[in-house]
């Protein structure tokens, strides 16, 4: 087997040229590949902590059962009682993993100037609910490279305020703000249908003016607290859903499954979304990255087989009269496919290491020199960072190093059994 090494390495450095070549495009192409992987990582875990820190969509989501189809025109019929939401709290606290349980009230309406009025959309949530929601948002804020990341789309302006001791200062959004001039301090009124749907209105002063991310809810969106919710609707102690905190993402379907039972059991016929239910946003991105990222492997893999399989099949018939003296001096023909197949081989795994070198060098670069965009429907930019994604990066490694492998094996087998004397006498 030692010899079957040397043999295949010094067959390398037979056509130096041909075989730089061949390991040059083995090495971009897994750079490709590992790099693009790194920036589709980045992505998903950027909008996980949006969806659940930034959006406070929270990891798990429990209403009623038929809420989400029908609370609308029956809002009070689903919705959960003060009762409800207090037992169903103490039951979800006892459990493993669970960090905070958040009643949350959902309302919209119009608000007014005094002379213009628009349509809005808000969530009312306790301030301190608000607070521990996005302390994982807020660290990762400070872990940032730069101003320019701190100031950028899925992390930056996203810090939501409300004030516990001033129920009436509300959080709206940029565009809500611009479009009835206001600004942080002005005075605003809020008309909405109470849950009997008699009209309601209060007044309420703008606090903290927020970047939600996103286009589409970036000029009606607000939050306020769940107090004023209750008094705009009438709702006294009441909510719409439950926002539960873990403090591991990874356990949410765990949790989720094992709350179901148990809820169930105590005879509350509710159903629990995770996030991604919720975010039809991440799901949507993360199918088309998949996608784009199958098309891409494909290419890059294509082009390798090809490379190394022309490469090999050169070298193997450049090499017919030295394969006809190692047949003649006793070596059988699957000595002569192994010593093709491992001199593929190597030629692989030497190029998806030189590409692991270029993929760690261009990453650095790409990380520290502060590039952002703006992605489609986001309010703001966003930073181009790339994660290290370990698994596809593996699997990419061991998939090139097979597939360059069992590239060489055809020409390799072919030549090997031709006639010795026909190999000794090519030309």
């Amino acid at each position: 087997m030692n010899n079957i090494f040397k043999l295949a390495l010094r067959g390398l450095t037979r056509n130096r040229r041909r075989s730089l070549v061949t390991l040059l495009a083995i090495a971009f192409g897994f750079s490709a590949i590992a790099l693009f992987a790194g920036y589709t990582h980045n992505v998903y875990d950027g909008l996980a902590r949006q969806s659940i820190h930034g959006e406070m969509l929270g990891h798990l989501t429990l209403s009623k059962r038929g809420m989400r189809g029908h609370g609308k025109l029956d809002p009070e019929r689903y919705l959960l009682t003060a009762q409800e939401v207090e037992t169903i709290a103490r039951l979800l606290k006892d459990e493993p993993h669970v960090e905070m349980v958040a009643p949350r009230l959902a309302l919209s309406g119009l608000i007014s100037n005094g002379r213009a009025s628009t349509i809005f959309i808000a969530e009312g949530i306790a301030p301190a609910a608000m607070e521990r929601m996005q302390e994982n948002l807020q660290s990762e804020q400070e872990n940032l490279q730069s101003e320019q990341e701190k100031n950028s789309g899925l992390y930056g302006n996203s810090k939501k305020q409300l004030d516990p001791a001033h129920p009436e200062v509300v959080e709206l959004s940029e565009g809500l703000v611009e479009m009835l001039h206001l600004s942080a301090g002005a005075q605003a009124a809020m008309l909405v249908n109470t849950l009997t749907g008699q009209a309601n209105a209060l007044d309420i002063t703008v606090g903290h003016v927020i970047n939600t991310g996103n286009a589409g809810s970036n000029d009606k969106f607000a939050f306020v607290s769940l107090a004023l919710a209750r008094t705009l609707l009438d709702a006294e102690g009441r909510a719409d859903r439950l926002t539960v905190l873990l403090d591991d993402v990874s356990q949410t379907e765990a949790v989720r499954d094992r709350l179901l039972p148990k809820l169930h059991s105590a005879g509350f016929d509710v159903e629990i979304q995770t996030w991604q239910d919720l975010s039809d946003f991440y799901n949507q991105v993360h199918g088309m990255f998949d996608m784009i990222f199958g098309f891409i492997f494909s290419i890059v893999l294509t082009v390798v087989v090809m490379s190394v399989a022309n490469s090999m099949g050169m070298t193997v018939v450049e090499r017919t009269r030295e394969i006809g003296t190692l047949r003649a001096i006793g070596l059988k023909q699957g000595g002569v496919v192994r010593l093709f197949t491992t001199e593929s081989m190597l030629l692989s795994l030497i190029g998806c290491i030189v590409g692991l070198l270029i993929t760690l060098g261009v990453r650095w670069g790409i990380n520290v020199a502060n590039i952002s965009y703006v992605p489609p429907n986001s309010a703001g930019a966003v930073p181009l960072l790339v994660d290290m994604d370990i698994g596809r990066v593996a699997f990419t490694f061991v998939l090139m190093g097979v597939v360059g492998t069992l590239a060489a094996y055809l020409p390799a087998r072919r030549a090997a059994r031709k006639d010795i004397i026909d190999a000794l006498g090519h030309v």
